[in-house]
């Protein structure tokens, strides 16, 4: 499927959220599902509108109606999660954790207790797409160059700032740091305001492909010993690869770490929404696969397991007992 036939496909479910802003949103009705996602250039977007496409065609006893939030990331996923004004959110398996601890970004407000896991979606390997001139091959090439290290707020930023830690970078060691939105960060690449940017992101990637077909790009190797440093420190972090020939100018797979993303909400969703929001999506789950490039190698005994930090609600577990994906 083109990228171009799968948003229109998936926008027509998920145009509800785009007048809906990114801050100060009213509490949601139960029965009234708002997914909290990314930018409407990445993945968590449209993931978030296949969702709510099952959710809003499934005919059920709670009549459940479902649409997509356009947020800055994981980060502020979580925190709205935990303010109640999104009842679900897709975020990184790495912020999931840190939220359900009380880590990083969460120290202030302390561990989540209300944070519950739905399911596992995709592989996320982190990504640094930089222009082709720039001559950038590996991480040890970026120190000195423009860098946009990703926005506040966003999963990007949190992976990054782990990454910069293990390599002993600062904010210094580029010669311009830029805190850029998803959707902003293929032009400025192009308009060569930028050198290069990092983004985790589930392949193939809108933003990438908007890139590569606008200009010459790199996708930069990322491994070493400060990689290895990182990956024994971090467990909720594993070696991946971005697959070769997915986009122009990129042939070769690419050795990268990364993440999953998550589908989570909070112990106050009522087990029979949860239950019936994961029976919509995992009873009709060769369609699902079927709305997204990067859900084509979907597997449900994975889904149900991978990068799950949080408790499963229990409307989720008792589907997944039911369906005999748990014992």
């Amino acid at each position: 499927m083109t990228m171009r036939r799968f948003f229109c496909r998936v926008l027509s479910a998920a145009i509800v959220a785009s007048a809906l802003p990114t801050v100060a949103l009213a509490a949601p009705q139960a029965s009234s599902l708002i997914i909290a996602t990314g930018s409407v250039t990445g993945v968590y977007y449209p993931a978030g509108g296949a969702v709510c496409r099952l959710i809003n065609k499934t005919t059920g006893p709670l009549k459940l109606r479902c649409s997509v939030q356009a947020t800055s990331g994981s980060i502020y996923n979580l925190q709205a999660l935990r303010a109640h004004k999104v009842n679900l959110a897709v975020v990184q398996s790495d912020a999931q954790m840190a939220a359900l601890k009380g880590q990083g970004e969460f120290v202030p407000a302390g561990a989540d207790s209300e944070l519950r896991s739905l399911f596992g979606l995709y592989a996320e390997p982190l990504t640094i797409v930089a222009r082709q001139d720039a001559n950038i091959q590996q991480l040890d090439d970026l120190p000195g160059k423009r860098v946009d290290i990703g926005n506040p707020g966003s999963g990007d930023r949190s992976t990054m700032d782990i990454l910069m830690r293990s390599q002993a970078w600062d904010l210094k060691t580029f010669s311009e740091i830029s805190e850029l939105k998803g959707a902003e960060r293929a032009q400025a690449l192009c308009d060569n305001k930028i050198d290069a940017f990092v983004y985790v992101v589930g392949h193939p990637s809108g933003t990438i492909k908007e890139a590569s077909s606008s200009c010459d790009i790199s996708l930069v190797e990322i491994s070493g010993v400060g990689v290895d440093k990182l990956l024994s420190a971090h467990p909720e972090y594993s070696k991946t690869v971005i697959p070769g020939r997915l986009y122009r100018g990129a042939d070769q797979d690419i050795p990268s770490f990364g993440v999953s993303a998550t589908l989570v909400t909070t112990s106050q969703l009522p087990e029979d929404i949860a239950y019936q929001l994961v029976k919509a999506v995992f009873d009709n789950f060769e369609q699902f696969k079927r709305l997204h490039p990067a859900f084509s190698q979907l597997n449900k005994q994975q889904m149900v397991s991978q990068g799950l930090s949080a408790p499963l609600h229990p409307g989720a577990k008792r589907y997944f007992i039911e369906a005999g994906l748990l014992k």
